[in-house]
């Protein structure tokens, strides 16, 4: 297992992605390594860093603009290679079917609840570390 385990997190607003940062903390289960984040608020910063770094999960805001997280999980699930594993942020629970189109491992609303945020995330870096045990 790597020493730590790598998040992106891809909004245009800097309150969104420390809220990010603060629901999930630096350890959101015992059995994961410690979580660095890697915060993009541009889809070029998104690609470069996939692009030049090992991510385990990457979290995308839906509501970023001008595009937004639900365009960019589609475009990374068809471009990028082995793409990890992304938990979408979405502004209503009634944008399910648009995480679904985006092709998300897993979905949450805003405001996040720290608790269902850092299970998703969990789940998602559980599973990603899973594959490299």
């Amino acid at each position: 297992m790597q020493p730590t385990a790598t998040v992106l997190v891809y909004s245009d607003d800097a309150g969104t992605r420390e809220q990010v940062r603060l629901a999930a903390g630096r350890r959101p289960a015992a059995d994961l390594p410690p979580v660095e984040y890697v915060e993009c608020a541009t889809l070029p910063a998104v690609l470069k860093a996939l692009e030049e770094r090992r991510i385990d999960v990457c979290v995308l805001d839906g509501e970023t603009a001008p595009a937004g997280g639900m365009g960019v999980c589609r475009q990374l699930k068809d471009e990028v290679f082995d793409c990890p594993p992304v938990l979408l942020l979405m502004g209503r629970p009634q944008d399910a079917w648009l995480a679904t189109w985006s092709r998300a491992d897993a979905a949450v609303t805003h405001p996040l609840d720290p608790a269902v945020f850092a299970d998703a995330l969990t789940g998602l870096l559980r599973g990603r570390h899973a594959v490299d045990a």
